[in-house]
């Protein structure tokens, strides 16, 4: 014979409170008296009764899902953040569903936004069309490490500032001839890393020299790229600042194999501190973004926008620290100073 499955009537019923109460008991406990709560909870217990999430996400007109658009799932750098906003959804009663940028065909976008697969969207991908993001038919969109001028809420850390703090650490430690490795062209983090880099060179009273920036993108390979470039140089810098700790590695390791020691003929810098950058020979110099706050945030700001139906919302912008490790240096003896 099959058991009743118990209803949230037979809660109210034995807790002596309206179903409302119930459920506002369950899903809101702050706003609930403390006698009330406990009968309710004490009636749940006896009965036995479970919720429905489809259920209430159906009355609430929700689907109890956040969308996470996120430009390479492979890379590293958005495990801690995505660990730090799942640690704000899941209590909050909001599954994290994942969708590759890179991956997915372009026309995807709208559908995500359009369709009402998801309450809200965090967007880890700068580079999709603002124009999609910006239509009225989207639920409450926040970016978290990137940005899009000034019309949608993000969260990040001041990445020209974490630039700057680089370059500065390397001249403290004797270093004048200072490269940089560029992220990809046109993207926000290497303009703004660069930008902080310039700014802070200029006022050392330094140049970068256009032959001291390798351009590519943040990956191992286009650090390797730039290593290779390092090696071909006549007058090479004795520090070079890599936009990524993925292009650091890269070029840390292609130097190595080639011969060439990291700090000992070149200091490297990198930016991230991802989880890597601690194990490395030697262990990376980066400036660290505080991943797992950016994805709290992100998700605490997001869940407020969901709450109050509100399609804008308020930026937040993080510090960033410099994390001293021993792939940094004073210069090769004779080097210190300026070709």
């Amino acid at each position: 014979m099959r058991q009743k499955v118990a209803t949230i009537q037979d809660v109210a019923r034995l807790s002596g409170v309206s179903t409302a109460t119930v459920s506002r008991a369950l899903s809101h406990p702050d706003r609930v008296a403390e006698p009330t709560r406990e009968a309710v909870l004490r009636a749940v217990r006896e009965t036995g009764y479970v919720a429905n999430p489809m259920a209430r996400n159906l009355r609430r007109r929700r689907t109890g899902s956040i969308l996470a658009l996120v430009p390479n799932l492979a890379n590293p750098f958005f495990s801690e953040i995505l660990s730090g906003l799942a640690s704000v959804l899941t209590p909050a009663g909001y599954g994290l569903l994942i969708a590759d940028t890179h991956t997915d065909p372009a026309g995807r976008l709208t559908y995500y936004l359009e369709s009402g697969l998801a309450d809200g969207v965090v967007v880890f991908d700068g580079t999709l069309p603002e124009e999609a993001l910006a239509t009225r038919r989207r639920p409450p969109v926040i970016l978290a490490c990137e940005w899009m001028g000034e019309t949608l809420p993000s969260v990040r850390v001041d990445n020209a500032a974490g630039a700057e703090i680089a370059i500065r650490h390397l001249y403290e430690m004797g270093h004048r001839r200072i490269g940089h490795a560029m992220g990809p062209v046109g993207n926000v983090l290497t303009e703004s890393r660069l930008a902080g880099a310039r700014r802070e060179l200029e006022a050392l009273g330094l140049p970068l020299r256009e032959d001291w920036i390798f351009r590519g993108d943040f990956g191992l390979a286009s650090g390797s790229a730039a290593a290779m470039t390092w090696l071909g140089l006549k007058e090479r810098p004795t520090a070079v600042f890599c936009a990524s700790d993925e292009a650091a590695c890269g070029f840390m390791g292609a130097l190595q194999h080639a011969g060439i020691s990291v700090p000992s003929a070149v200091s490297v810098v990198g930016f991230d501190d991802i989880e890597v950058a601690a194990h490395l020979v030697p262990p990376l110099t980066t400036i660290r973004q505080p991943r797992r706050q950016i994805g709290r945030r992100a998700g605490e700001l997001l869940s407020a926008m969901i709450e109050a139906r509100a399609l804008g919302g308020p930026s937040e912008l993080l510090p960033v620290e410099l994390i001293r490790r021993q792939s940094v240096a004073p210069p090769p003896p004779g080097q210190g100073d300026l070709p």
